[in-house]
């Protein structure tokens, strides 16, 4: 019975934790450049017995590529393969993203929302347009004549997937994904295509759906404690008669 007890204790700790990633998921459904999470679990066994319970084994980025949508800012880009935006803060650090969603900064560099700067490109105040070509090259239309304002490199990874969520869009580097390796976007590899966002890949539907799965798996678990809390409270009823 406390065997009994301890299986559906793991099991409602898992389902809650595979709950909480997908509310994640579905809460962040409409950010662009945002990677949805899946949470991994392992049974519990004995050496010649049979299962004890759930393990959690933590939770991993799904990377597939999300659709493109047309974009209303001025700077907006999309990565159409695989590879992050290199974005760097005022530190130095470098964070690693999929959002393109950048404007342009009082100094010239293209920044996201968090003030994360494009490395390598400073559009001038007297621009009058901008383009970006799938090669990443930066194309800037002043009046004194056409000039290139940097090139936009995209970073990959040996293993992307081991790369640390930092919440939101952002990731930085491990020992497990490797190091940044820069690439110049276009001809066989990824390319940028500018005017675009990358919508998130969660599919609100599926999100959905697996949430009422875990909700009924979560609370199968709990009759199950209940059940053996009783089974329990019986037996030491009757020990004690």
């Amino acid at each position: 019975m406390d065997r009994a007890l301890y299986a559906a204790a793991t099991g409602m700790a898992a389902q809650q934790l595979n709950l909480d990633v997908l509310a994640n998921n579905l809460a962040n459904a409409d950010v662009a450049g945002f990677k949805g999470s899946m949470a991994s679990f392992a049974e519990l066994v004995a050496p010649g017995e049979s299962g004890l319970g759930t393990t959690p084994l933590g939770e991993h980025v799904v990377l597939t590529q999300g659709r493109f949508s047309k974009a209303d800012g001025s700077f907006d880009v999309a990565i159409d393969g695989p590879g992050f935006f290199e974005v760097v803060d005022d530190r130095g650090r470098r964070f690693y993203t999929r959002d393109g969603e950048f404007s342009r900064a009082a100094d010239g560099l293209l920044a996201n929302d968090l003030g994360y700067h494009l490395a390598g490109i400073r559009v001038p105040s007297d621009a009058l347009s901008v383009s970006v070509g799938e090669d990443g090259f930066v194309s800037v239309v002043t009046a004194h004549g056409r000039l290139i304002a940097g090139r936009m490199r995209l970073a990959e990874f040996a293993a992307p997937e081991r790369l640390r969520s930092l919440g939101g869009t952002l990731f930085e580097a491990t020992p497990a994904s490797g190091a940044a390796r820069l690439v110049d976007p276009g001809g066989e590899g990824p390319r940028v295509r500018f005017g675009m966002l990358e919508e998130s890949n969660v599919s609100v539907i599926e999100a959905m759906m697996s949430m009422l799965a875990a909700q009924r798996a979560y609370e199968a678990d709990a009759k199950g404690v209940q059940a053996a809390d009783e089974m329990l409270r019986i037996a030491n009823n009757l020990q004690r008669g």
